[in-house]
């Protein structure tokens, strides 16, 4: 399962049914777990752990050093989930210590051709990055968004769980959850409804986050005032908690 022409240091960890092509270079300290197919001309560098069943595609290069400036060559890490689409020409680096060392990718994520995930971001579960999307060190992506080609993410941003940004969208500033943001700079176009019914959102729940959009959005209130009235509704939904859980732990100011 790996071709005579690839590289693979005797110190990687490589389940047995690894797929690995040719001209491919797995350094040390690189955990590779079932299933997973590493396509031909990528570079995996650790410390790197990669689960089960993720598919790398060619000219990817994963695990590498990070460019923040500060970077000194300490053993930071990069830890990716299971069942991850990484395509063509993919670069996720190792984390930093000025954060917590790790960079971290979820499971069930497609990340299309070109995508830059820098140091220290972390990455949930069943997101989608389009061409050309470049995440910057420190952000911090919810489960379910999805990112439209050529987004672009400022560092330390926090992008909310089902929240969408159109194509070429330049984030600035935090997206709450449910949230679909366009432009330059990112600004709010209501919430992401149809992707919350596909997900089994109840319609009762899509209307109380449709209003808690409007509360946040369309009242006049600030932030602050925003969150004493969603606070005591988010007791009542789930859907309603999951977007002040994501303002409350906005950094950057929330996009307006």
């Amino acid at each position: 399962m790996i071709d005579p022409r690839a590289i693979v240091d005797p110190g990687a960890r490589i389940a047995a049914n690894v797929e690995i092509g040719p001209f491919s270079i797995i350094g040390p300290d690189v955990e590779i777990g079932e299933g997973t197919v590493i396509g031909p001309h990528v570079i995996v560098r650790g410390p790197t752990t990669i689960g089960k069943n993720n598919r790398i595609f060619q000219f990817s290069s994963i695990g590498e050093e990070c460019q923040d400036k500060k970077y000194a060559g300490e053993p930071t890490t990069l830890v990716i989930g299971d069942n991850n689409v990484i395509r063509e020409a993919c670069t996720f680096h190792r984390g930093t210590v000025q954060d917590n060392g790790t960079t971290i990718v979820g499971s069930n994520n497609l990340f299309m051709v070109n995508v830059h995930v820098a140091h220290d971001a972390v990455i949930g579960d069943n997101c989608i990055l389009a061409n050309d999307t470049n995440v910057a060190g420190h952000v911090k992506i919810g489960d379910w968004a999805i990112l439209g080609g050529a987004t672009q993410v400022h560092q330390f941003c926090l992008i909310g769980a089902h929240s969408m940004c159109g194509a070429g969208t330049v984030v600035l500033k935090d997206i709450p959850a449910y949230v679909m943001a366009l432009g330059y700079p990112a600004t709010p176009h209501g919430i992401n409804s149809e992707g919350l019914k596909r997900r089994g959102f109840s319609k009762e729940s899509i209307m109380l986050i449709r209003s808690a959009y409007k509360t946040l959005y369309r009242q006049g209130l600030t932030l602050a005032e925003a969150l004493e009235v969603l606070v005591p509704q988010a007791e009542q939904d789930d859907g309603v908690r999951q977007l002040v859980e994501s303002l409350q732990a906005a950094s950057r100011g929330i996009i307006r």
